[in-house]
């Protein structure tokens, strides 16, 4: 049985989870380390909480592009709007 290929790195939910996470990480730095300026928030630290919640979600499309990846059909019928090599 041949192997199935993958979108892989193509796959947009690894795009949308890396940076979802990577802006999660930032906030979450910011929230922990920087001026939590919670007098403008009501008393919360909107940057530890949002980065919290982007890391969740970030995770979430990465794992759910692991355990689901979509498989690309290995014949593709070609359409007649598409450029024929050679012509």
């Amino acid at each position: 049985m041949a192997e199935k290929k993958t979108a892989g790195a193509f796959d947009v939910r690894n795009i949308i989870g890396m940076l979802l996470t990577a802006y999660g990480v930032i906030l979450t730095l910011m929230g922990l380390l920087g001026d939590a300026e919670e007098d403008k928030t009501g008393g919360v630290n909107a940057n530890l909480w949002a980065g919290l919640a982007l890391l969740v979600v970030g995770v979430i499309f990465i794992a759910w592009s692991r355990l689901r990846p979509i498989v690309v059909p290995d014949d593709v019928d070609r359409t007649d709007d598409e450029p024929q090599p050679g012509h």
